[in-house]
């Protein structure tokens, strides 16, 4: 749940509830990973967005390690955007990285080609970073976790209607709070920070909202 998002041009709403599904797995040759975002569930305004990532491991198809340096393997990485009139495809290389403290971070580079947005139409074909990671970490008995991710787009300036670069982050810090009550790692409670340069690519539309965030891990 947050306040003041960025809704110029009515392209959302200025407060809202998001309620989020995620999905993580990893497989034999790779991993997978899958949300859905509803914002404001129950009401008239009700809009959906989702994107799946999967990514082959090109260490475990090849039974070669794919290790050097900080990097612990070497995937190819896709993704898959879609929304209410929104649309995008994403192909590209992905790091694993071997840090120390971080559960995991992963960094992917992709070429992006983006066919339906708020913006336009089309565009022409674009590249996008992308980050994620989850540190755990304790403050005397309680357990705590911080995780998230960061999207920059760029690159993405011809077509029916040229995309400002932009960038958007989730960093979360949340509590472990089933661990209270003897179930570690099932109901974390905390604050995931928005931050959104040029929203959806329209320039000088700035996002910074902090969202109250409940997490129930199945």
């Amino acid at each position: 749940y947050g306040t003041n998002y960025a809704d110029t041009f009515g392209i959302d709403d200025k407060n809202k509830v998001v309620f989020t599904f995620e999905h993580a797995n990893g497989w034999k040759y790779g991993d997978n990973f899958f949300f859905l975002d509803v914002s404001n569930p129950g009401d008239k305004g009700t809009t959906y967005y989702a994107e799946f990532s999967p990514r082959l491991s090109f260490g475990k198809i090849s039974g070669n390690s794919m290790a050097f340096g900080i990097v612990k393997d070497v995937l190819l990485s896709g993704t898959w955007e879609m929304g209410q009139g929104l649309r995008a495809y994403l192909l590209g290389v992905g790091l694993a990285l071997d840090l120390p403290h971080f559960a995991f971070t992963d960094f992917n580079l992709y070429w992006r080609q983006s066919e339906r947005d708020f913006v336009a139409t089309d565009t022409n074909a674009g590249a996008q970073i992308t980050i994620d990671w989850l540190v755990p970490f304790k403050v005397g008995p309680m357990k705590l976790a911080f995780e998230g991710f960061v999207d920059y787009a760029f690159g993405e300036d011809g077509g029916s209607a040229p995309k400002e670069d932009n960038l958007v982050a989730g960093p979360r810090l949340l509590v472990d709070v089933g661990d209270m009550w003897g179930t570690p790692g099932q109901l974390q409670v905390g604050v995931e920070y928005q931050i959104w340069s040029n929203k959806f690519g329209i320039k000088d539309v700035d996002e910074d909202v902090a969202q109250l965030m409940v997490k129930w891990t199945m």
